[in-house]
């Protein structure tokens, strides 16, 4: 089973960073001591302590609280026509996704894992012939296994113009791409990455949306370039999906939009709706 990318005191720094906030500002301005602080963001939980500094920190509390006393995991989602690939790298483990379509067997793979031998493996296994590898963004965690993939497989790869790749052709934000009978829009969802791209893959029985690294079960990625930008984008072109789509992030268990909502709190807004 993965775990969640991040836990509660993940959140509170990766938020801190993003705002760019000292700590004696987010202290002053949440009203905890200093050594309180330093232990929430060293990760031990204080539900007081959390609930002063989400409103600081644009976060959602009772979201934050769920995360801390770690009381929720999203419902693991079995969709005939998807899989994914979880590797090691470096003290972490990253994603690779493979849809296909279960008449044809066609199929596409979203981003290459740190070792794509399991999904070429898969792949040989259940007859199924890859055309597309589309990447959510060049960061190598995520192109690592891209000249393996391609030379096993065939396959071309495409990536945002934004952030070009060798062995990968660019397009931009808005193109629609097919794989059998499958529909697969390429959305914009920069701000962790200047190239960010969410792939919402429709002909299946739920949505699916590859995300990259734009948003993980109850966090985020960390807004490299741009925190407002990430969370712009991850507004307009994730959270408007239908509640049923199924999220494949670039680390972490799946989720979906539904979820999301109600546990990520990096978007309260949609916490207070419900």
């Amino acid at each position: 089973m993965i775990p969640l990318e991040d836990n509660f005191d993940d959140v509170i720094n990766k938020a801190q960073r993003a705002l760019q906030l000292s700590d004696e500002q987010l202290s002053r301005g949440a009203g905890v001591g200093f050594e309180e602080l330093r232990r929430a963001k060293a990760g031990q939980f204080d539900e007081r302590v959390v609930r002063k500094l989400a409103p600081v920190l644009g976060l959602g509390a009772d979201a934050l609280v769920v995360l801390g006393r770690k009381s929720w995991r999203p419902t693991f989602h079995e969709l005939v026509g998807l899989a994914s690939f979880n590797t090691p790298l470096e003290g972490m483990t990253v994603n690779a996704h493979l849809v296909w379509e279960p008449k044809t067997k066609l199929a596409a793979v979203f981003d290459t894992g740190a070792d794509c031998r399991g999904l070429i493996h898969f792949a040989h296994d259940y007859n199924l012939t890859v055309t597309h590898v589309f990447l959510t963004h060049a960061h190598y965690d995520h192109v690592l296994d891209l000249s393996r993939l391609k030379k096993v497989t065939g396959a071309k790869a495409f990536v945002s113009e934004r952030e070009p790749v060798d062995g990968a052709e660019t397009f931009a934000a808005g193109k629609k791409f097919a794989v059998g009978n499958l529909q697969i829009e390429a959305r914009q969802t920069s701000g962790h990455a200047r190239g960010g791209i969410t792939y919402v893959v429709r002909g299946l029985d739920h949505p699916v949306a590859a995300v990259g690294d734009a948003l993980f079960a109850a966090s985020m990625g960390g807004g490299l370039v741009s925190y407002e930008e990430a969370l712009r984008t991850n507004r307009s072109e994730i959270f408007s999906l239908p509640d049923n789509t199924i999220i494949c992030p670039g680390h972490g268990p799946l989720t979906t939009v539904s979820e999301e909502k109600l546990h990520n709190p990096f978007f309260p807004e949609f916490q207070k709706s419900v």
